[in-house]
């Protein structure tokens, strides 16, 4: 692993031929990254692009992304979701916001704008003129209904009793398992890409931190990795390494908590207190190192900074107590009997989905940005932990593996680091040359859910003409409908807990 990203290949493809290169690159062994759309025209008025991107991991890295410019008064995409099921929720989310129609799509119904969203607007275009007047949420969930003898329905959500943002879920049940189950999210669509048009790439930062309150550092990160490749910026490799040391920072905080998080869903609560006790150590450092808990503000483009740089031993003494609470918890039978066998993600399905992070590695799918998309060299000390149950307990040893992994990384950081603390703040915003015409450019990182993915487009002027976000949430949120079948109701929490999606992240 060099640590020096593969650049991003635009080729101009049509209609006709779209559907052909998409199974291409799929044989080829090139992941679908996102679908997305940018306007054309200055106006809106000459229709749009719409962009497939892929990549293909290490050793042959490649990102290629298939372009096909759509006229305005022609509005539509053949689908390719019959062999991408990611791709097909993508096409669906560009018929919401930009107005292009997937043409023999297998279920073309809305995803991103729920009902009451007027018909016919369509947020993302520059023709959208102000948002004209909503009509009350009262339309019927989009569901699809389970008959039969015993068959009952629960509601849950979408407001939920906690801090949690709102999502429903809908099940069907028979006795107290689940037969199906249906989440609806987007209830808190914030027009976070649209915020991002023109504004300068350094003024981009600080909202792609707020994306995700608990992806500070990977949204940033990514948004600013895909505006260096635009702006033609190249990342000394000090800075570089640094950035790797402030995701493992992050992936630590939040698979500390989430493990307590998990034992107390099955009443073992000691577990859960222990390790909110162990995150608030890892806060503090965070807050030592950039000056923020969250670690917000070390991120530049074309740099990073820090305050200072972590003390290895103090994370190493996280990880390891952590480590021994998740043993502690494991061996109490009752635990391990919740967890083992619990909502099942087998292989093929999490393939098939595209799940990613530690949901798609405990179902033995061996996926890592850190290994097959490097912008850092983390080898030979990054060790990617694969489980192949694919149930509760799976996910938990993962997560639990990985914080051994993200010490002994953030150590081998510090020491080849020898006290740097990155690019004087200010130095790579303030000199960037603003490139000729349009430029775009991709930023994929492993955050800590899985592999995140910013796409940008500057204009002539430098300046954001378009953004795309995919958190890794997005991805693996219909691994957990699929995970909950045959899954008794009280152990939904536990499952849920288990995957952990962002809705802020999906909910864009």
């Amino acid at each position: 692993m060099t640590g020096v990203p593969a650049r991003l290949r635009r080729a101009v493809t049509s209609r006709d031929r779209i559907v052909e290169a998409v199974a291409d690159l799929l044989d080829r062994g090139y992941r679908c990254l996102l679908v997305g759309a940018e306007n054309a025209g200055g106006r809106g008025v000459d229709g749009v692009q719409v962009g497939y991107l892929f990549a293909r991991p290490a050793p042959v890295e490649d990102r290629v992304e298939l372009v096909v410019d759509v006229p305005a008064d022609d509005m539509w995409i053949p689908s390719v979701a019959a062999i991408s099921y990611p791709a097909g929720r993508f096409e669906r989310g560009v018929h919401d916001l930009f107005g292009v129609r997937p043409r023999d799509h297998p279920l073309p119904r809305r995803l991103v704008r729920h009902a009451h969203w007027p018909s016919g607007w369509y947020p993302l275009r520059t023709d959208a003129g102000p948002a004209p007047r909503f009509a009350p949420d009262v339309s019927a969930f989009p569901f699809v209904e389970v008959s039969g003898e015993g068959v009952y329905e629960i509601p849950v959500g979408p407001v939920h009793a906690g801090l949690i943002e709102p999502g429903h879920f809908r099940f069907s049940v028979v006795g107290e398992t689940i037969i199906r189950m249906k989440a609806r999210l987007w209830y808190l669509h914030r027009g976070v890409e649209r915020l991002f048009e023109g504004r300068r790439p350094a003024e981009g930062l600080e909202l792609a931190e707020r994306i995700s309150g608990d992806t500070a550092v990977g949204h940033a990160l990514a948004f600013a990795m895909a505006c260096e490749e635009a702006l033609d910026v190249e990342v000394a490799a000090p800075d570089r390494l640094l950035r790797a040391l402030l995701l493992e920072l992050e992936r630590l905080h939040n698979h500390v908590a989430d493990l307590g998080a998990v034992f107390n869903d099955v009443a073992f609560g000691i577990a859960h207190a222990h390790t909110q006790r162990l995150r608030e150590t890892l806060l503090r450092l965070n807050a030592c190192v950039t000056g923020h808990r969250l670690l917000r503000g070390g991120l530049r483009i074309g740099g990073t900074q820090v305050l200072e740089l972590p003390d290895p031993e103090v994370v190493a003494g996280v990880a390891a107590e952590a480590g021994e609470v998740v043993r502690l918890a494991l061996d109490h039978p009752m635990v391990r009997d919740r967890l083992t066998g619990t909502a099942v993600l087998r292989r093929d399905d999490a393939a098939r989905i595209g799940v990613l992070g530690y949901v798609a590695r405990a179902s033995g799918v061996d996926v890592d940005a850190r290994r097959d998309h490097p912008f850092a060299d983390l080898a030979p000390t990054l060790a990617v932990p694969v489980e192949d149950a694919g149930d509760v307990l799976a996910r938990v040893s993962v997560r639990a593996r990985e914080l051994g992994t993200s010490a002994a990384l953030v150590r081998d950081l510090v020491d080849r680091l020898a006290g740097s603390t990155g690019t004087p703040a200010g130095r790579a915003d303030d000199g960037v040359d603003v490139p000729e015409g349009a430029a775009r450019g991709v930023g994929l990182v492993e955050a800590w859910r899985g592999l995140l993915c910013h796409r940008v487009a500057l204009d002539g002027a430098g300046r954001l003409a378009r953004v795309t976000v995919v958190d890794p949430s997005f991805m693996t949120w219909p691994g957990l409908a699929v995970a909950l079948e045959g899954t008794i109701v009280p152990d939904f929490p536990l499952a849920n807990k288990s995957f952990n999606q962002s809705y802020a992240g999906n909910d864009l």
